[in-house]
């Protein structure tokens, strides 16, 4: 058990068979829904009363326009009181709070002798670049080779805030641990128990075809549907809109929308929503997202899967995050908060975070991967001939 955490339960009190491998907290989904303890809802604001004509008075619009700034305006965020225009230097000021991950991978790395390591990934805009359309939202074969390289050697799972099924799809790896909507719909491999000697989770097994499940919202899935039905037919007709179903959540994408018509989005949200009190608003990269209100994120979904998988043992664990978006500083929070991994954000400008590293792009996910791997075999290597 997770210190100071208390692992969402199923209220079913059917007994579950322990699959071997997987900790008996990631339990099956059932199909027909599933009741969860009262501790995993956070409290429900009261909303106002009345129809807000201007979004201005939420602060959502602001949120909006402020989710993918230009460069200037976030340099200048940066800027530690000298008047200058030198964005080498506050980008260097803000790289010594933040050093890169790969100039620092011996650092990183010498932390990790004794420790098992545990990989989590982001997908939109780390494992792939950040495009205007995201169904072309593509990694590269180089990208797919290099993570599968690293799932043979340590636990590893992609967070996304995409649906589990459509990032499945978009990864193409059945040996991982997927978990879609923030972390709301959690799928992994049943694996062999590891031996002791390795990280590795044995993906080449014949078990791997079985899976199971969490999926701690699935009670407000008919809901999700709602909205996002309701979100499609309403802003039709607002050109660039796209609207997506993510199962356990519903985006709407504005980045290729005129500004003058964001206010008429975040209103039409606004008014949806009102009518929907157990749900809420969050704001991605030029995304406004309606998710459950539940305390549940990436940060929760990694401390999940760190349980499921038996790596809960803060000193015996070394969990990396790398992600890129706002979605990921929950998962950053939790790895800072008591030295229990590392969080590296994927960024080319500085941003206020809870990562201790970065990397400026996928291309340097790319080569921070491969180094992992590298460094794995070389490391197993050096044991062997000293045995």
């Amino acid at each position: 058990m997770i210190s100071g955490q208390t692992s969402p339960v199923l209220a079913d009190p059917t007994p579950i068979k322990e699959r071997v491998g997987i900790h008996s907290s990631l339990m099956p989904y059932s199909k027909t829904g599933t009741s969860f303890s009262k501790g995993l809802y956070i409290p429900i604001p009261k909303k106002k009363s009345g129809k807000l004509e201007d979004v201005l008075s939420n602060g959502w619009l602001d949120a909006m326009k402020s989710s993918s700034p230009p460069r200037k305006k976030l340099l200048k965020d940066f800027n530690i009181g000298i008047a200058s225009d030198d964005t080498d230097f506050v980008y260097s000021s803000w790289m010594k709070k933040h050093p890169s991950a790969l100039t620092s991978f011996e650092q990183i790395f010498d932390s990790a002798e004794g420790k098992k390591i545990a990989i989590f990934l982001d997908y939109d805009g780390t494992l792939s670049p950040i495009v205007d359309d995201p169904d072309r939202a593509l990694m590269s074969d180089d990208m797919r080779s290099a993570v599968r390289n690293v799932a043979k050697y340590f636990p590893t799972a992609i967070i996304s805030g995409r649906s589990r099924d459509k990032v499945c799809d978009l990864v193409g790896l059945a040996e991982l641990h997927y978990a879609g909507s923030h972390g709301m719909d959690i799928m992994s491999p049943v694996h062999k128990v590891s031996d002791g000697n390795s990280n590795t989770n044995n993906s080449t097994d014949k078990q791997d075809k079985e899976v199971s499940l969490f999926q701690p919202a699935s009670e407000f899935l008919p809901m999700i549907d709602k909205v996002f039905n309701t979100l499609v037919d309403t802003t039709k007709d607002i050109k660039g809109a796209k609207v997506e179903n993510h199962k356990f959540c519903a985006s709407v994408h504005y980045r290729n929308v005129d500004e003058k018509n964001w206010p008429t989005i975040a209103q039409l949200v606004h008014d949806i929503l009102k009518s929907y009190p157990r749900l809420h608003l969050t704001h991605g990269r030029r995304v406004l997202e309606v998710r459950p209100i539940i305390d549940w994120d990436k940060g929760k979904a990694v401390e999940f899967l760190l349980e499921s998988l038996g790596l809960s043992d803060c000193d015996d664990v070394l969990p990396i995050f790398i992600g890129d978006d706002k979605t990921d500083e929950d998962a950053f929070k939790v790895l800072r908060n008591g030295d229990r991994g590392y969080g590296i954000l994927v960024s080319p400008i500085p941003k206020e975070t809870k990562a201790f590293y970065s990397l400026k792009d996928t291309s340097e996910v790319k080569q921070f991967l491969e180094a992992l791997v590298q460094w794995r075999e070389h490391h197993h290597s050096k044991k062997s001939s000293t045995n």
